[in-house]
């Protein structure tokens, strides 16, 4: 075998010499030919043409070539020690440029330890020795003494600072949103001619490589110092290590960053082969021939300078001191009870978290809040939390001051950049909690680190919580018990996480997914448990600072799905030795797929991504603050001054003076182009000295969106000299030169103005709106926002003159109640419904009274929680609508205090609950709440006058306890006096009145309501007062525990500026045995002088039960006229007045109720309310039909709905109002006998017309100029009916009766089968009524269209058992058999017979589809359609959003439920309607406690709705405002006793069951009474239906009336 042996050599052989070895030539010789092409290819690249950059004119290179403006750059490397000189070198050897341009490079030199070295522009080791990597060096020459001072100032600079030595640009510590390192350049001071070099301090371990070419072994020892202090990775050391104190975060010294960059470690191989290969790129360099001839530019020697440079010897001179570390810019604060909440915000651009110092904030993505928040500088109570508990002892506290409000050893909140911290002390835990943004994902970080300090092991449990959102603020705000049906949770165990979306309204609608994921580190105590249900969590009555949820130990329920009040929580336990300490992670965030959140679950379940959520965070924030070239400090003063931005304040607002002068409102600024919406910074400036005051503004704002903050800027010049137009420019300069030039008069942007252009009253308005002022008083924003100081008034502390009381509460003495449930029941007469609440106990939902007259309202539940309004319960309320039936949170209360001692509590269960048994009692007009504790009994009477706004609450104490007491008794309001709270209290003024002394309020930005006056005022002399809530509750205080009551009295404090309310207390004695009424009187005048003379009206105790007297008289004549007495005592009971009662006081008068609050008349909704008022009231329904003819347009069609008193309101497609006007006056006119009515003229409306690809639009439409009667408006209505689809049937539009099939014609061609049904009612009855009128023609066109009409239903109507519901724009069939969902809908059946329509025997088959398929007895309930919308492919319009099951949407919608058991009693099934009847009864639903804890919602009035899917089946819905309750009075009263009246006479067509033997029938025909009585008789007696009056047969089944003032006996006999 032939071995071949390989050749020796003593030094490394190159290729060449491989190449021609036996072993291994053939490979060299390849590796030869790749380098060969290579090198060809490298010469061909190579060859370029730079003489465009060249500028003959000046000798020099531009910079560079601006292709989008196709110019050069106006900037040119014009320094020798410049990087560039290597293409300057090569350009001239090539004969590019002439050898001019070599020598037109500038030659600035400077000493450094008495050597001298050219000056660079930033005096980084790159621009220096980066050319030395290929181009040859020559002793004693002018570049290579550059070379040896620059490193030897460069190790100086090293020592100097304290750190190791080597600067040169590159990566330092800020990251942009991706992560990467941002870019820049850095050099030593006294080597750069740029400013600024001290100001950072970041060496680039590649510096000292590049150094190893001038001295190798001080370059050697640097590396390693670099790499011992731990400067290395796994690929070497890393990119650069930041000293710059700014850029580190709290507690470092710097920072390493971890990253490599290739071309670094390109110069650094370059520069280590300078150095141990003897240079071998700058000889292949030389033997360039071009190079070679040039070579003489290199040698040129150091020239004799007189007089070197020393630039910014300054900053020369502060770099030789010690590294200090820059002055804190973090925010610390030891309390939670600043005057005002502190804010911090953090932000990715796209996901912004809000923390306040209490431990409050808000989370938003984009446009959605992601969490509930409410704005109150006061209470500052809403936010994400985390709770402590200890499993042992059962202590809870929080992980910040809220939402549990304990007080800790120690407490800080701590706000630096990019994270917000809290710090506190409690039951030896220390607990430090971190919050941050990840900006790399749309999530929020809280991460909380408990430190055991006791000497045992402690096992903690963490739960968080969070209210769930995911709607834009303004839809959660205007009705969140109605945003929230449509969230659906899931509990995802093997993630230990939470999964929340909403359901979409509209096909195509992206539905937002949210997130909730909690990670534990330590020792697990318990399985990981999950809670989605706030009622299961906080608890009925309860609050976020005492849930129901840590009453007991042990997990969550596990609870997911529609859980109709959704929250996110997560408990987990864990066991913390002594001194050791445990962290959790809890992580929220939002995405737009569910696969993308799951995605993000995943990843942050790992711990290490939460960690480095905060390291970017930080990074972030400091690329955020270099893009907007400000600094940590400024970014603090920023956030300070957002704290006003984000809850209104009078810290930094116009003077009260100029407050109270406002006389215009929020359309005022609409001149301006500012909407008013959002919150507004004014900027005055008149001195151009103190231009940088707008630079900082802008700064600011351009800040404060990058954190999602978006405020309306204003700057006013207000410069009145000659000079004012310099000023402008200036002021337009610094806008067009910064980062939102193109946000000027934009939404959220910039509004430069000239105060010369400015009326006076404008001037005052943009003082008063704005949320912030700031003057050139001062030279920096800084000076103005940090001299403001609160200026509070000192209050002196109650001081008790005697110990405590025992606290005992007698139990209140037995009520005969009739269907008690054991929480409430009627009183024998029917007049009240009792409650009794014993200690602990509540009623599962609030079990309210709507208490109005035509101009005020008030909203009572049995916990005392109120809310009232004036005219309009949406636009005017004068104190808060919180639509939170769990909680009950109210802006109403009163409180007992005993004046000895200082114990106190409400009259109420609510707010300050005292030991005892409360009883609420709620009648027609009234509530009354009684309670008992140490020896002082008292009534709450709650009710409004009879004819005018006033509201009066009667509180009456009596001593029982055996000595004289000193009481006080405190009435406090929260005003709103407009639509939300936030939005007006800024401009609420309250003042005394010096005649009545009443505290008066007046809004006048609220244009529409600017001239009321609203009062409070009190029946006693003695009294004090305040407007100030934050005086009231106290910061951070509750209505529970206010701090009034610590307080000896009110302070007096009225004006503007403040958290507005209204508070009064009365002290007074009270002898043993002695009774004292103190009456508070709440309400509005149309202006002082009318609120003057209200107050003087209702002054005291006489004038007040005056006014309950006429409230008692009116409502028993009203409810009165109809009494009946029947075997069933539940329909006695509904009949003889809460049905009535809840359609005129809630329906008509109050257009509001707990659950809703819409203060509109819907045009539909109240005539329908109204014509089940004939009876009682047929005042209202006249005065009501005048009203709704007088909203009709002049084409027919009419608003949907609109607000009093404007009349501002909804145009729509909807194809069913306008036939409601026609149905109601034929009912009126056939019931009252008034013809005169048709003949009322009523003036039409202007608008324009909804367009075609238009659902609706909202507007304040003008009076047309033209009238018409009552008949001609129903004329238009009819015949606007008369439009028609493919099939021959109605067309839908934007829906019909059912507002949420919006989508079924939304292209103007779907047809409605039910509407066909009612237009046929409609047309027969108008028909009648056009003939009494002589209007024949017009007679037979309905007739006709009815006729046709008719056919068109059998024919394209029946699906084959029933009716279907509609046809969709493409002509297929919904409530069909062949649909997936809906596939039988109730109303089309039940109007199939109402409107004598249909075929009598398909009515009947389509009635008894609907027992089979609708009517659930099981759980007492009838369904509206089956199965519910989900997730087919129908889309029927927003009702699909809602849960399956819930209101519409496949539940109980009563009014459905109603018209069916009208529809079984026409068909003559007499029986099955009143077993359903009582089906529906809402008495019935809840008739003991198993059945109150299914039904939940008041068993006394109708609720809307029932929902009809597990978990919430048998649940009643929205109660109150609801027309179901007239349609049930009309069921009962008309269909199903047959009493009807028709003008002056009474027809009675009774259907009676088969177990009634009798009734009787009380009926009250103005002022002469009717007692009927119906007696069943044998089936073969041949008296049946005969009617007796007063003894004598009466013919036919009418009954003639008289109005004699007699009572007259009515006798009649049935089968």
């Amino acid at each position: 075998m032939l071995i071949h042996q390989a050749p020796c050599f003593d030094h490394i052989p190159t290729l060449q010499e491989l190449a021609g070895a036996e072993t291994g030539g053939s490979y060299a010789a390849t590796w030869i030919r790749q380098i060969d092409r290579l090198a060809t290819r490298c010469a061909e690249l190579a060859v370029m043409d730079f003489t465009f950059l060249y500028d003959p004119v000046c000798d020099l290179l531009s910079i560079g070539f601006n292709i989008t403006d196709h110019r050069l750059d106006p900037s040119y490397y014009d320094l020798l020690a410049s990087e560039a000189r290597v293409a300057s070198f090569i350009l001239v050897a090539q004969d590019q440029v002439p050898q001019d341009h070599w020598f037109a490079l500038g030659r600035q030199l400077t000493t450094s330890n008495g050597s001298m070295a050219l000056l660079s522009w930033s005096g980084s080791m790159f621009e220096y020795l980066m050319p030395l990597l290929v181009m040859p060096t020559y002793q004693h020459t002018l570049l290579d003494e550059t070379y040896r001072a620059v490193v030897a100032r460069q190790i100086e600079y090293g020592r100097q600072r304290g750190v190791p030595w080597g600067v040169s640009e590159s990566c330092y510590n800020v990251a942009d949103a991706l992560g990467v390192y941002q870019y820049g350049a850095f050099g030593v001071p006294g080597l750069g001619l740029k400013r600024g070099l001290a100001d950072d301090l970041v060496v680039a371990p590649y510096a000292s490589v590049l150094a190893l070419m001038i001295a190798p072994r001080e370059a050697c020892e640097n590396l390693e110092k670099l790499a011992a202090a731990g400067y290395q990775g796994i690929y070497g050391l890393y990119e650069a290590i930041d000293f710059t104190p700014a850029r580190l975060p709290r507690g470092t010294t710097c920072a390493a960053l971890r990253c490599f960059m290739a071309h670094h470690q390109g110069m650094s191989l370059l520069a280590l082969t300078h150095l141990l290969l003897n240079r071998p790129m700058q000889r292949r360099f030389l033997l360039e021939p071009q190079f070679k001839a040039s070579e003489l530019l290199l040698h040129e020697r150091v020239p004799k300078v007189s007089a070197p440079m020393h630039p910014h010897a300054a900053e020369v001179s502060a770099a030789r001191r010690t590294p200090v570390k820059a002055a804190s810019t973090m925010r610390v604060f030891s309390s939670a009870h600043t005057a005002i909440p502190e804010v911090h915000l953090m932000s990715n651009g796209r996901y912004h978290v809000m923390a306040t110092n209490a431990g409050g904030g808000y989370s938003r993505w984009k446009d959605l809040s992601v969490t509930r928040w409410r704005e109150d500088a006061t209470r500052d109570g809403f936010g994400s939390f985390c709770y402590l508990r200890d499993a042992e002892t059962g202590v809870l506290w929080s992980s910040a001051y809220q939402p549990t409000r304990q007080l800790s050893e120690h407490y800080e909140a701590i706000f630096v950049p990019g994270r917000a911290e809290y710090r506190l002390l409690d039951e030896d835990i220390d607990a430090h909690t971190e919050i941050a943004v990840s900006p790399e994902d749309d999530v929020e970080v809280r991460r909380v680190t408990l430190t055991n300090l006791a000497s045992r092991a402690r096992t903690i449990e963490l739960t968080s919580y969070a209210e769930v959102v995911l709607a834009p603020l303004n839809a959660d705000l205007a009705h969140p018990a109605f945003s929230n049906l449509f969230v659906q949770t899931e509990i995802l165990r093997d993630s230990q996480a939470i999964l929340c979306t909403r359901r979409p309204r509209a096909p195509g609608e992206k539905t937002p997914w949210m997130f909730h994921l909690m990670t534990a580190q330590g020792s697990l105590a318990s399985d990981t448990s999950y809670e989605t249900d706030r009622a299961k969590f906080i608890g009925r009555c309860r609050s976020v600072e005492d849930p129901v949820a840590f009453d007991h130990a042990g997990p969550l329920s596990d609870t997911d799905g529609s859980v109709l009040d959704p929250i996110v929580s997560i408990r987990c336990g864990v066991v913390i030795q002594p001194d050791t300490s445990a962290n959790w992670h809890i992580i929220s965030g939002m995405a737009e797929t569910r696969a993308e959140a799951l995605v993000l679950i995943d990843k942050y379940r790992d711990p290490s991504f939460a960690v480095r959520a905060f390291e970017m965070a930080w990074s972030h924030s400091q690329l955020v603050l270099l893009q907007l070239q400000m600094t940590e400090s400024e970014a603090q003063v920023y956030e300070q001054l957002a704290s006003s931005m984000i809850h209104a304040n009078a810290l930094h607002r116009a003077r009260a003076d100029i407050l109270t002068r406002n006389r215009l409102g929020q359309s005022g600024l609409w001149t301006f182009g500012i909407s008013g919406d959002l919150p507004i910074l004014l900027l005055r400036i008149a001195d151009g000295h103190r231009i940088d005051l707008v630079r900082q503004a802008l700064q600011a704002h351009a800040y404060w969106h990058e954190k999602g903050l978006d405020v309306d800027l204003v700057i006013l010049n207000e410069d009145f000299s000659g000079y004012r137009q310099v000023l402008q420019d200036r002021i337009m300069g610094l806008i067009a030169s910064g980062t939102e030039a193109h946000r000027v008069d934009q939404p959220g942007g910039i509004f430069p103005r000239r105060s010369e252009q400015l009326s006076e009253e404008d001037r005052v308005l943009l003082q008063t709106v704005a949320r912030a002022i700031i003057t050139d008083s001062a030279e920096t924003l800084a000076e103005q926002v940090e001299r403001w100081a609160p200026v509070t008034r000192k209050m002196a502390r109650f001081a008790p003159v005697r110990p405590l009381l025992p606290v005992v509460a007698a139990e209140p003495p037995f009520r005969e109640r009739v269907f008690f449930n054991g929480l409430g029941g009627f009183t024998p007469d029917g007049r009240e419904y009792v409650i009794s609440l014993a200690p602990g106990e509540t009623t599962p939902a609030p079990w309210a009274n709507v208490i109005a007259n035509a101009k005020i309202g008030t909203v009572v539940s049995e916990s005392g929680g109120a809310y009232t309004w004036v005219d309009n319960a949406h636009e005017f309320r004068l104190t808060p609508w919180h639509n939170d039936p769990l909680c009950d949170p109210s802006g109403e209360a009163f409180y007992i205090r005993d004046e000895e001692t200082g114990q106190f509590w409400s009259p109420s269960p609510l707010p300050a609950r005292g030991n005892g048994t409360y009883v609420c009692r709620h009648g027609f007009g009234y509530s009354v709440f009684e309670y008992t504790q140490m020896g002082i009994s008292s009534e709450q009477w709650v009710y409004v006058a009879l004819d005018v706004p006033v509201k009066l609450v009667v509180v009456k104490l009596r001593n029982h306890s055996g000595r004289t007491r000193r009481m006080s008794v405190t009435g406090y309001w929260e005003w709103v006096l407009g639509q939300w709270r936030h939005s007006n209290l800024m401009h609420v003024v309250t003042e005394v009145d010096p005649t009545t002394r009443a505290l008066f309020a007046r809004n006048v930005f609220n244009r529409e309501f600017a001239d009321k006056t609203v009062f409070v005022n009190v029946s006693e002399s003695s009294r004090t007062l305040t407007g100030s809530r934050k005086e009231f509750l106290g910061r951070n205080g509750t209505p529970a525990n206010p701090a009034a009551m610590r307080h000896a009295q009110l302070s007096g404090q009225t004006g503007a500026g403040f958290d507005p309310c209204a508070a009064m207390q009365v002290p007074f004695d009270l002898m043993d045995g002695e009774e004292r009424e103190v009456v508070f009187v709440l309400g509005a005048g149309d202006n002082m002088d009318h609120a003057q003379e209200l107050v003087r009206r209702f002054g005291g105790p006489a004038s007040a039960r005056m006014a309950l007297e006429n409230v008692w008289e009116f409502w028993k004549r009203t409810l009165g006229v109809v009494y009946v007495e029947t075997p069933d005592p539940a329909l006695n009971l509904l009949v003889n007045g809460w049905l009535e009662y809840q359609a005129l006081a809630c329906r008509y008068w109050g257009r509001s109720g707990y659950y809703q609050s819409g203060g509109a008349y819907g045009f539909r909704d109240q005539l329908q309310d109204t014509a089940a008022l004939l009876h009682a009231a047929p005042w209202a329904a006249r005065e009501h039909l005048l009203r709704c003819a007088g909203r009709q347009f002049s084409e027919g069609d009419v608003q949907h709905w609109w607000h009093p008193p404007t009349g501002r309101g909804v145009r729509t497609h909807c194809s069913d109002d306008y036939l409601w006007l026609a149905y109601a006056t034929c009912r009126y006119v056939k019931t009252t006998g008034d013809s005169g009515v048709l003949d009322e003229r009523v003036p039409f409306l202007d608008g324009r017309p909804v367009n075609a690809g238009e659902e609706s639009y909202y507007d304040l439409p003008q009076r047309a100029g033209k009238d018409g009667t009552l008949y001609e408006h129903c004329v238009r209505a009819v015949k606007h009916g008369f439009r028609f689809g493919a099939h021959g049937l109605p067309l839908i539009g934007s829906g019909d009766w059912n507002d949420g099939m919006n989508l079924v014609g939304e292209k103007g061609r779907g047809e409605s089968v039910w509407l066909a049904f009612f237009l046929f009612h409609v047309l027969q009855r108008f028909a009648d009524l056009a003939r009494t009128r002589g209007d024949v023609e017009f007679a037979d066109e309905c007739t006709r269209q009815a006729e046709l009409l008719q056919q068109n239903i059998e024919r394209h109507g029946w699906d084959g058992d029933w009716y279907r519901r509609a046809y969709f724009d493409d002509g297929s069939p919904l409530g069909s058999a062949t649909n997936e969902e809906c596939q039988i809908d109730s109303i089309a059946q039940s109007w199939a017979v109402l409107s004598g329509a249909a075929d009598p025997a398909r009515a009947r088959l389509a009635m008894a589809g609907v027992d089979q398929r609708l009517v659930r007895r099981d759980s007492k309930l009838i369904q509206l359609f089956d199965p519910p919308f989900d997730t087919s492919e129908l889309e029927p319009g927003y009702i699909k959003g809602y849960t399956p099951g819930v209101r519409e949407n496949g539940g109980q919608y009563t009014h459905g439920a109603i018209w069916t058991v009208m529809a079984f009693a026409e068909l003559g099934e007499t029986e099955r309607a009143w077993e359903l009847l009582s089906l529906i009864s809402p008495i019935r639903h809840a008739t003991g406690m198993a059945d109150v804890d299914c039904y939940k919602v008041e068993p006394y009035v109708v609720a809307a709705d029932v929902y009809g899917m597990a978990p919430h089946t048998g649940r009643g819905g929205w109660t109150w405002y609801t027309g179901s309750a007239g349609w049930m009075y009309r069921l009962i009263v008309e269909t199903l006793l047959g009493v009807q009246l028709e003008a002056d006479q009474l027809r009675l067509s009774p259907r009676l069951p088969l177990a009634w033997e009798s009734l009787k029938i009380h009926y009250r025909h103005r002022d002469t009474f009717y007692h009927i009585t119906i007696t069943r008789i044998a089936a073969d007696s041949d008296h049946s239906d005969q009617i007796l009056l007063d003894g004598k047969e009466v013919a036919g089944k009418a009954v003639p009336l008289v109005s004699d003032g007699q009572e007259h006996t009515i006798e009649m006999k049935v089968h």
